[in-house]
């Protein structure tokens, strides 16, 4: 019997959505979590510190790249590749800031801190979250990637995680972008209309530091600095697998 022509499409494209998030292989060209050669040296940190973008490398007190700044842009990787190298370990979200900060001779995965989740996050969100998202400023590559997170390949509304439009209606903000001065108190309305308890979560390098333009006069991030962060998404721009093993690591 000859299927129908939906059917015939459906077969052909096969699997349209990945089963298991916290399992994909990516490819090896994919930027995730970098490792630094326990070999590096102050003065190759130096070396790189010079030529980083964000001031993501640093040489003291000890070598060091932190994924809250950096840009993800393989720049260290190219000029020293003996001392640098991104894998494609795409599970790097952490609820502690410091832990973003990888650490010459480090290869262990990021770890997320559970005894750091509030208990009203896992008491109240744990089977279902939704999010207000802010563009405070992004230059949409998050912005974009947030929304993949919601398409067929991801589905990250099966786990009951979704974006509404009504601040009033949601668990939570999503903050993109570097914050900027047009959009600071924006962005505090936002989060005032959210009902308690309420989290925060910083998706992208621009959010958790600023990034590139961390240093302008044009950025306010005085919310940023003066709340709680509950989660933290590195990634220029953060990846959709990134994003959701992130939250479902909050929620459970």
């Amino acid at each position: 019997m000859i299927l129908p022509r939906e059917l015939q499409i459906l077969k052909s494209h096969g699997s349209q959505y990945i089963r298991n998030l916290a399992d994909v292989k990516l490819p090896e060209t994919f930027r995730g979590r970098p490792e630094i050669s326990g070999n590096m040296t102050v003065a190759d940190a130096l070396e790189l510190e010079n030529i980083c973008p964000a001031g993501a490398i640093s040489h003291y007190p000890e070598p060091a790249l932190d994924m809250g700044k950096c840009l993800f842009c393989k720049e260290c990787q190219f000029r020293r590749p003996d001392l640098v190298k991104f894998t494609n370990d795409y599970k790097i979200a952490a609820n502690n800031r410091d832990d973003l900060v990888v650490k010459a001779g480090d290869k262990n995965p990021i770890s997320f801190r559970h005894n750091l989740v509030r208990d009203e996050i896992r008491k109240i969100f744990g089977r279902a979250l939704k999010l207000r998202q802010i563009s405070a400023g992004g230059d949409n590559s998050c912005e974009m990637e947030l929304n993949a997170a919601g398409n067929v390949n991801f589905d990250m509304g099966r786990f009951g995680i979704e974006f509404q439009a009504s601040p009033r209606h949601c668990d939570g903000i999503v903050i993109t972008g570097p914050v900027t001065l047009n959009m600071a108190e924006a962005l505090k309305i936002c989060y005032e209309a959210t009902p308690s308890p309420k989290i925060i979560i910083l998706a992208g390098t621009d959010a958790i530091s600023g990034g590139l333009f961390s240093e302008s006069a044009a950025i306010d991030r005085s919310f940023v600095e003066s709340h709680a962060i509950d989660l933290y998404v590195p990634g220029n721009p953060a990846h959709p697998l990134t994003f959701v093993n992130g939250i479902l690591n909050m929620m459970r």
